[in-house]
This record gives C-alpha cells, structure tokens and sequence, in this order.
C-alpha cells in the first residue's frame, strides 16, 4: 500500500520548532510514520509571500521530487502569483491568509484556468465559507477541490456541499471521529477521500494510526492512502 500525504507543511512556523523545517527533517518525519511521500506546501508561501515559499521549494523539487511533492500557493490577480501556466498537479489557495475573495472576478478566472488543466486545489475548510465553496463548485463544476481541516463541526455542511458536487473531495487530517472516514467512503466512495495530515499544525500520527485501522476493505483503504492522491496528480489511472 502506497501512503501519499496530501497535506503537510515544509519549513519553520512562526511559533513553534518542528523537525519538519528542513527537507531532511520531513524525510525523517516520513520514515517514522511509514509515509512514502508528501504533498508540501512551504510554510513562507502560507504564513509569508507566496512568491518566496514556491521559491523555495524549486531546491526541493530538484533534491527530492519523489518524497517531497512540490505544491505552489497561488494568489489571483494583478497583485497576486501571475498567470497560471501549469498542466494538472495540485496548488493550494489560501484565500483568509492572504485576504482575498474565493468568489472575486480574479479567483473565477484563475480558478477556470485550473480547471482546463485539471489542476487539483488544496482548500483549507477554516479559510472559507460554505456558502463560497458552493458558489465556486456550481461556477466550475469540473474543479477539483480537496477541502481541508473540516473537522467534526462541519460535517452537516460538508456533506450537503458533497451531495451537491461530485468533484469535491476531503482530507483526513481532521475526519477523527468514530467511523468518520468510513461514513464519507461508503456514502460518497472511497475515491473521494485522501490521507492527509496538516502536520506539523495538526498530528500526523493519528491520521496514519487510523489509516491502519481503517474498517474497509483493503482495496478502498489503499485508495484512501495514495492510490487517490497519485489519480488526482497524474500519475495513475482512474480505478
């Protein structure tokens, strides 16, 4: 079973020391907890200029490309990132961090460019509204969106958005409860849930503990684990 990370953090946080602020340091991270490779978002594009964090991880990309997945941050508009000139992959969109409008005229726009390319989002659930999520998926009904950190609070709204939309999709860094991952899968299908962690914001070893743990068959775990982040990257075919 292939384990991919959809979520996690490379680089210093402003109000902690974590071991994940250098690439070695992450690869560490990973071999403790059997994880075969991360999605990494640099913690300067997120908490900083966006511009700078994907800068940084250009030496990622060129060092580590298998264990450590680049993942640009994206701002649109004329102050933001520039024109998206990417082809599938996946980005993140930080909308409450960098103070910008999901459902502005700049955001549909590059929101449709991700969308011919078959760009997948990475959208953190705390930066947004419901109310945009849906405004934005019935705008682009082929965006694929990874909602992010939703939480046990979210649930009603968050399964009324993916009763509504077949390309939104979540991560397990915060689905903990009882029988909570098993309740999306069999409910939406396993293929529209990824292991991911948000570490180090949140804990990584519960998430991969529960991968585990999981009451699925071991076909629909190992979609969950990495066989549905490597679909939605590119690099295996729909199953």
């Amino acid at each position: 079973m292939t384990v991919v990370d959809i979520n996690r953090l490379l680089g210093p946080l402003p109000y902690d020391e974590v071991a994940s602020r250098d690439p070695a340091g992450l690869v560490g991270e990973l071999d403790r907890l059997r994880i075969d490779s991360a999605c990494v978002v640099h913690t300067h594009a997120v908490y900083g200029d966006p511009r700078d964090g994907n800068e940084s991880l250009t030496a990622v990309e060129e060092t580590d490309g298998v264990r450590l997945r680049p993942v640009p941050v994206l701002i649109p508009g004329p102050l933001g990132t520039a024109e998206w000139q990417g082809s599938g992959g996946l980005v993140r969109l930080c909308p409450g961090e960098h103070r910008w409008s999901l459902t502005g005229g700049y955001a549909l726009a590059l929101a449709a460019a991700l969308a011919r390319t078959r760009t997948t989002v990475l959208l953190g659930w705390e930066t947004v509204t419901a109310a945009e999520i849906d405004q934005l998926a019935s705008a682009l009904p082929t965006l694929r969106i990874i909602l992010t950190g939703t939480g046990y609070r979210s649930l009603r709204e968050l399964a009324e958005l993916m009763d509504r939309h077949g390309e939104l999709y979540v991560d397990t860094s915060t689905l903990t409860g009882h029988l909570q991952v098993e309740w999306f899968a069999g409910r939406y299908g396993a293929r529209r849930v990824l292991f991911g962690t948000g570490a180090p914001v949140t804990d990584d070893a519960g998430p991969r503990f529960q991968l585990d743990t999981l009451a699925l068959p071991d076909s629909e775990t190992a979609l969950i684990a990495g066989g549905n982040a490597l679909r939605l990257l590119g690099e295996a075919e729909d199953p």
